[in-house]
């Protein structure tokens, strides 16, 4: 007898009544209407663009158990801590359990009393899980994080590559789902190759998030930058990203100094600190978090207002990755990058210092020098972002980016391209960028007159500008494509067809004039983005937070998974007063109604039930 796929509107009611939503989005709708047919699938969605519920749903209407594979303990404990919080039957299984818990969390699953189970890809590699997993009725498994799966990504695992045999070991084959934030095609076709898909569908949701705001800025006071902004942003959440452990340290003492509610987070630092630091930025105990890249993956606290990077990373999968961790719950929010060149120098020592193959190590360098020519471009950094990650886009400037706000005059440059292009052709395009600069400047130094560069008739052609100022035009002119590097530690700068046309008088170039230096002002950020809600009542909003804080503190749960800021701030608007009026803010569902609902309802309906009318007829 055939049994008939569950519905989309099944499905949908599942969403309001668990999880407070009307619908789905866009991207998500395809996704689950794909599981829900019992297609393998692939779904390519930003960070914060709902990953989790494109599985959840599904496992909730399909028979028997959805296995998640999930990387990390800490992203684990929240998704089943926020799957609890709403009522569905969820657990873990990871090494922090006894082995009686263990065995109690299988015996609950082979009983049916769990739908959704999350367990680390190295788990699947253990003779005596396998086998007891062959004794479940699994439906379904996730693949969370699956780019994991492939060695050009930026999180390669191992063991993310038993995942396709331990599938094919199971009696029944289930529906196979993957799933991830950051994927390039060379990395799409990895995880459909090496988990093994069949026939599945494919879904990119566009990168592009329209509440995120991101900033490129180049030659800031980066401690000033961070010391202003963290100031005039002290009640908003916050991570900065900064490449080494030692700058960790350094800012985190200097906030700490200026009285800056700060935490940090690093590999140097015992566990126990590391755990109470992060668990103090989730309850909002701290407003920011420093911190190098160890910190962050599985970390779903929903509204962080801002990220900024204070060194460059390592590749453009790792910083959206990173940067795509503020405004996970819609509101807006700025991802700010704060660039210097001596960032190149220090990736370039971390990749020297990471043991690995010459082909990783190429790739890595390859994918350091597009991180860079993202720093330089002027094109809107969203399309940048999109075209790295081979997704179609319609063309149309963000209009939030630092480049679609840079109102500065566009200058005719073709006389300075032309001189640097025939730079490059005289030294015969094999040398790095610092080498053509000291050669345009005029530097008298060893290299330079040891291969008699001084006799180029290009040679101090550039003697106002400095050699940095240099370089900074010779990356920009890589950004725009009419240059290129090279591979490797020590790349070469070759010329491009665009650079012939310019040299042939064939195009014209034009830049940006140069940007001022800034003053230390304590601005917002670089793109002046107001990511504060004209419509909210903040005094009521803050009254809500502290009820939110309270109830977080008794469960013993972050604050974001009783409800997240966006819900609070509609409730600030609605001013709801009855439990059909909460019932229809977005992200109030059933279940949560019932279990934290009525706090909310009291403080509406007793003190905070005077509409704005009234507060402005009481003042």
């Amino acid at each position: 007898m055939n049994v008939q796929a569950p519905t989309l509107n099944e499905a949908r009611d599942l969403l309001q009544k668990y999880y407070g939503y009307p619908d789905f989005r866009e991207g998500q709708q395809r996704i689950v209407e794909s599981l829900l047919s019992g297609n393998d699938t692939l779904g390519i969605m930003p960070t914060g663009g709902g990953k989790s519920i494109c599985y959840q749903i599904p496992a909730l209407l399909h028979p028997g158990l959805t296995l998640v594979i999930s990387p990390l303990i800490s992203l684990m404990k929240d998704q089943v801590d926020a799957l609890t919080a709403m009522g569905i039957p969820a657990a873990y299984i990871n090494s922090t359990l006894s082995g009686k818990e263990v065995n109690d969390r299988i015996r609950a699953a082979r009983r049916g009393d769990l739908k959704l189970l999350y367990v680390a890809p190295e788990r699947l590699e253990l003779d005596w899980f396998r086998q007891e997993m062959s004794e479940l009725a699994i439906s379904c498994i996730a693949v969370d994080e699956a780019h994991c799966v492939s060695q050009w990504g930026h999180d390669f695992r191992t063991s993310y590559l038993a995942v396709a045999p331990f599938v094919e070991s199971l009696p029944e084959r289930p529906i196979v789902g993957a799933f991830t934030a950051t994927a390039t095609p060379e990395v799409t076709e990895d995880m459909l190759k090496l988990l093994r898909l069949r026939e599945p569908a494919v879904f990119v949701t566009g990168l592009g998030r329209d509440n995120l705001a991101m900033s490129v800025l180049r030659g800031e006071n980066k401690r000033e930058f961070i010391m202003n902004y963290t100031a005039s942003h002290s009640s908003q959440p916050g991570i900065i990203y900064a490449a080494t452990r030692k700058d960790v340290d350094d800012l985190y003492e200097r906030l700490k100094q200026a009285g800056i509610p700060a935490g940090r987070y690093h590999a140097g630092l015992a566990d126990d600190e590391r755990d109470a630091m992060q668990e103090a930025f989730l309850y909002d105990d701290i407003r920011v978090i420093v911190a190098t890249n160890a910190f962050g993956m599985g970390i779903d606290k929903s509204n962080v207002r801002y990220v900024i990077h204070y060194n460059m990373p390592k590749n453009m999968e790792a910083y959206v990755q990173e940067a795509g961790r503020a405004g996970r719950d819609g509101e807006p929010s700025e991802c700010i990058l704060l660039f210097s060149p001596q960032d190149i120098m220090t990736q370039k020592f971390l990749i020297e210092q990471n043991p690995q193959d010459e082909g990783r190590k190429r790739n890595d360098y390859r994918k350091l020098q597009q991180m860079v020519e993202y720093c330089y471009s002027s094109r809107c950094l969203r399309w940048a972002m999109l075209e790295y990650f081979g997704e179609k886009h319609d063309h149309k400037p963000c209009g939030l980016c630092s480049s679609c706000l840079d109102e500065r005059e566009l200058i005719d440059m073709t006389r300075d391209a032309q001189i640097v292009f025939s730079c490059i052709h005289r030294m015969r395009e094999r040398f790095g960028v610092s080498m053509v600069a000291s050669v345009l400047k005029g530097s008298r130094n060893k290299k330079v007159l040891q291969y008699g560069f001084d006799k180029l008739p290009t040679y101090a052609m550039m003697p106002r500008r400095t050699e940095r100022e240099i370089a900074e035009l010779i990356n920009e002119f890589i950004a725009e494509g009419y240059l290129a590097l090279s591979e490797g530690q020590y790349p070469v700068v070759r010329l491009q067809a665009r650079a012939a046309e310019v040299l042939k008088g064939q195009r014209q170039v034009m830049q940006r004039a140069p940007r001022p230096v800034q003053e230390p002002s304590g601005r917002r950020g670089g793109s002046g983005y107001d990511v504060g809600p004209s419509a909210v009542n903040e005094t009521v909003f803050e009254q809500l937070r502290l009820i939110r804080r309270d109830l977080a503190q008794k469960e013993h749960v972050p604050s974001y998974i009783i409800f997240n800021d966006a819900t609070l701030r509609e409730m600030s608007v609605i001013l709801p007063r009855t439990e059909h009026d909460m019932l229809r803010i977005k992200g109030v569902g059933e279940v949560k109604f019932r279990k934290y609902g009525k706090p909310f309802l009291d403080f509406f309906q007793n003190e905070g039930g005077g509409s704005q009318d009234d507060e402005i007829e009481d003042f």
